[in-house]
């Protein structure tokens, strides 16, 4: 295992004992409702966006303790937005992390809740964060607010798009709100945790916004060219679906040619910080390498 491996294997673990705690305080009555919540949250994944918070969070000399909350909240909110995604109304797809989605075991009106209530936990997960002072508690809170409207928006935008001929600069527009909003705010939510400068921030801010593009146009290469059960959900959905992705409108080479390209303007991003990010190269390495 090496260094990047390892890291990320301490920060999932930190934050599933965080998400743990944070979900056995809410005492949910309903057992049903409770094993829906569990299930979607521990079915496996990276955690790259709390990983992203850690990352940020070291680079900047935070303790973990201080971050942990909020790089949970973001977890769950991504985990509700894959619930909500999964839902026939929506994706329709069958399989998450190589097992049941959360409505095909517990039935698409409890999945909806479940996805209710991993939103609303996210917000009380940094509204009761005693390490953290209540101004930026609040200013964590808005930033998390607005990115999962952007994220929701993007969802929107991808429905809308289906079946339709979309410009590269639309198709950018979709997945800046609902892949990059969650990106950009996880690295930026470790920035303002560790109180970085001005100059600092924009340059983090910026290298999220790349990242969560990088992320996008290697997820889109990958449902192309990768099969079901490695990728631990339905290969070929894009296609099928009629979704608007980087390689329908780029081709797969140009599409692999971009992603290196757009890892250029993420590294550079990171090249403006005087501090160790050694972390956070690698972890756009990683994303570049999915795909290849």
């Amino acid at each position: 295992m090496n260094d990047l491996e390892t890291f990320f294997a301490e920060s999932a673990a930190a934050v599933d004992q965080t998400i743990t705690e944070l979900v056995n305080e809410c005492r949910i009555e309903s057992r049903r409702l409770d094993d829906a919540i569990r299930w979607s949250l521990f079915g496996g994944g990276k955690r790259f966006r709390p990983t992203l918070v850690f990352a940020v969070g070291q680079m900047l000399g935070v303790l973990k303790s201080k971050l942990q909350n909020t790089a949970a909240a973001i977890e769950m909110i991504h985990t509700y937005s894959l619930i909500h995604d999964d839902l026939p109304a929506m994706d329709n797809d069958d399989l998450r992390r190589g097992r049941e989605t959360c409505h095909k075991k517990f039935g698409e009106a409890t999945a909806i809740l479940a996805g209710d209530a991993l939103q609303v936990f996210s917000f009380a997960a940094i509204a009761e964060d005693g390490l953290l002072p209540v101004d930026l508690r609040i200013e964590l809170t808005s930033r998390l607010a607005k990115a999962a409207t952007k994220m929701v928006v993007g969802q929107q935008f991808d429905l809308d798009a289906e079946g339709k001929s979309v410009s590269a600069a639309k198709l950018e527009r979709i997945h800046a709100n609902k892949t990059g909003a969650l990106v950009r705010f996880s690295v930026e939510a470790g920035a303002l945790i560790g109180n970085a400068g001005d100059s600092d921030f924009a340059a983090i801010s910026e290298f999220g916004t790349n990242l969560g593009l990088l992320f996008q146009i290697t997820d889109d290469l990958l449902d192309v060219i990768q099969t079901t059960e490695s990728l631990g959900k339905t290969a070929g959905k894009d296609v099928s679906a009629s979704k608007a992705t980087y390689p329908s409108i780029h081709g797969i080479e140009q599409t692999a040619v971009f992603a290196e390209h757009v890892h250029g303007r993420a590294v550079d991003c990171l090249n403006r910080i005087d501090k160790p990010t050694e972390m956070l190269r690698k972890t756009a390495d990683f994303i570049l390498s999915r795909h290849s």
